[in-house]
């Protein structure tokens, strides 16, 4: 018959057995997701429920190994939880009754101060690597509560976790000991805690540094990570930190090098491919742009995308370490959706329009798809669904799809037609101040009325397009029309000129609401022009010039009207003074379907050229 168990071999099975039953529960979460398995919170309390019993006696020495095993073990399991104040309770229980067993002073309240008493206390006796097991778990929760400072102060850490990764490290209490079922055993490997906590809290602190202006100082630091024992997303983060303190020290080419670095060692690293497609738009690389954005899309549409990637089979895993405020930002990338709705206007914006045709598209099957679903919640880096609407309607236009721009601004008018208010006044800064909610339901109207004119004109574009002239010119006046009601409550106001005292954003809407204007006046005296009402013609060109001068269609057309009227010589000098200008192809500033139109009725500037030489001179 087999001698009964002493309480403290009891102890020892209990522990083990937890820590076989948790090894074994994160290896089949890890493959097989296994629900059926006891939750992290049943570990918690189990071994909180033996710690209580160990505690229940006086401290001993005999028992002291085990009791800071399960403090570990209870520890890890709470951190794990992000329950921190309860773990910083377990260590702060595990200090005072070592220093009792131990007689040092336990009246120290700082920190620092107490953990080098508990190690001194200890010295080189057997509980020495237990009491460093503790203090790693203690660098854990400083880690993941943001306490870089704290870990910069205790200086011994790093001499003192050299040691212990020289010898120890296979989950037991210690390796100089035989093999025994009497060996408690810990839910963690010190060893693989150990290199972990370096590697994060190099991360942490390098990401502290560059938010400071450190970047030199944090790149030295990152670099020298980067050949630390971890996990690969972790590797891959030192390069991709090292590239963004390249880019802030003016390296670009340099910090590419370091982002495609983070790329190969982690394929997810997507963040690598949002800072590398920045890069490009900095340095004007527009097709090593777009470039990144179709692959940045693409990745971010992976399902393992959406997955963690920094989950870990470890109970304390990376993402738990690493959540200061400064790396959350390095590290933020934008929504699928947003990086689409980026990809298909910078494909319309530099002449890939039938490819940023089908982005649009596919960008708006999401949305309405979400919306159905009733899982789309408004994504603050996206533009309102009307003008998504408007934009891939103009991109349609450009590619020469008409129809299908009708389809989109009709969509735009049944949601907003009735929203429309029967004027809108906007009031000057001062005044606004005094009344947010009624400026903020004066923004709301202002929006309606401007998407209400914006669809009104790409309609207008789309019939001339056509060549239905009536119906261009009835579209270009419904813009016009709507525009009028829009009044500004400031006295001395001067549409066109936006006052240095007004803000961004009332400066904004006047330019948008003024290029409007001129464009649609611009677009219906076209349309009067090819059914030979060159009166009406010329009186809307010129308001459209006085409205919006750097208007090119309308400049040309109007020199065209005043040399069929017969007064030639003022058509050239409206001509040059059009060609003077200097206009692009395309304003990038300014949304796509506030564009002049690429279609219609067009002059050719050769001829018109032709006609002043054969002119003369004046």
């Amino acid at each position: 018959m087999a001698p009964p168990l002493s309480l403290l071999d009891t102890w020892v099975q209990e522990n083990n057995e937890l820590v076989n039953k948790c090894k074994q529960k994160g290896e089949q979460d890890a493959v097989s997701r296994d629900c059926s398995q006891p939750p992290l919170k049943w570990f918690s309390f189990e071994f909180h429920k033996l710690l209580r019993k160990i505690q229940g006696i006086p401290p001993n020495a005999d028992h002291t190994q085990l009791e800071l095993a399960v403090v570990f073990n209870a520890g890890v399991c709470s951190a794990a939880q992000s329950q921190v104040s309860e773990a910083e309770l377990f260590l702060a229980q595990a200090t005072e009754r070592v220093l009792q067993m131990t007689g040092g002073d336990a009246g120290a309240s700082d920190p620092l101060v107490r953990w080098r008493t508990v190690l001194n206390s200890v010295g080189d006796t057997a509980l020495h690597p237990s009491v460093l097991y503790l203090l790693c778990l203690q660098w854990a929760i400083w880690l993941a509560t943001c306490q870089l400072k704290t870990i910069q102060e205790f200086q011994e850490m790093s001499a003192l976790f050299d040691t212990l990764c020289g010898g120890i490290g296979d989950g037991s209490v210690s390796e100089a000991r035989p093999k025994s079922s009497n060996i408690p055993l810990l839910v963690m490997d010190p060893r693989r805690l150990i290199e972990l906590l370096q590697i994060c809290t190099s991360i942490a602190l390098g990401a502290e540094r560059l938010n400071e202006g450190r970047s030199s100082e944090a790149l030295s630091s990152l670099q020298a990570a980067s050949a630390l024992p971890a996990p690969r997303a972790l590797v891959a983060y030192t390069h991709l930190l090292s590239g963004s303190c390249l880019t802030h020290m003016r390296r670009p080419q340099m910090a590419l090098q370091c982002y495609r670095k983070a790329l190969e060692t982690d394929s997810r690293c997507v963040c690598a491919l949002y800072q590398s497609m920045l890069i490009y738009r900095q340095l004007g690389n527009t097709q090593a742009e777009i470039q990144a954005l179709r692959l940045l899309h693409s990745t971010l549409m992976l399902p393992s995308a959406i997955e963690p990637a920094l989950g870990s089979t470890h109970l304390l895993s990376p993402s738990l370490l690493l959540r200061s405020q400064s790396l959350s930002s390095l590290l933020s990338v934008p929504s699928a959706l947003t990086v689409l709705h980026s990809l298909a206007l910078k494909c319309v914006l530099y002449g890939r329009v039938s490819e940023g045709v089908e982005h649009y598209l596919d960008l708006l099957a999401v949305v309405h798809s979400e919306d159905q679903q009733g899982l789309h919640t408004e994504d603050a880096t996206l533009p309102k669904l009307p003008e998504l609407y408007l934009e891939a309607g103009a991109a349609l236009l450009m590619a020469r799809r008409p129809a299908d721009c009708l389809a989109l601004c009709n969509e735009v008018n049944s949601t907003t037609l009735e929203l429309l208010p029967e004027k809108v006044v906007l009031e000057e800064p001062e005044e606004r101040r005094e009344a947010e909610t009624r400026d903020m339901e004066g923004e709301n109207s202002l929006a309606m009325v401007l998407w209400t004119a914006a669809a009104y004109l790409l309609q207008g574009h789309c019939h001339s397009h056509l060549k239905d002239w009536k119906q261009a010119v009835t579209h270009y006046t419904r813009c016009i029309n709507l525009l009028v009601k829009v009044r500004f409550k400031k006295r001395d106001f001067q549409p066109q000129i936006p006052g240095a005292d007004m803000d961004v954003k009332r400066g904004k809407d006047l330019c948008v609401l003024e290029r409007l204007k001129g464009l649609s006046l611009a677009g219906r005296g076209i349309c009067f022009i090819q059914i030979d009402k060159l009166k009406e013609a010329l009186r809307d060109l010129q308001l459209g010039l006085q409205t919006f001068p750097e208007c090119v269609g309308a400049g040309l057309w109007c020199g065209e009207v005043l040399w069929r009227l017969r007064r030639r010589r003022e058509a050239a000098a409206c001509w040059e003074k059009t060609w003077s200008l200097t206009t692009q192809s395309l304003d990038k500033s300014l949304p796509v379907y506030l564009q002049e139109p690429q279609s219609g009725p067009l002059l050719d500037s050769t001829e018109l050229r032709h006609r002043i030489q054969e002119l003369g001179p004046t």
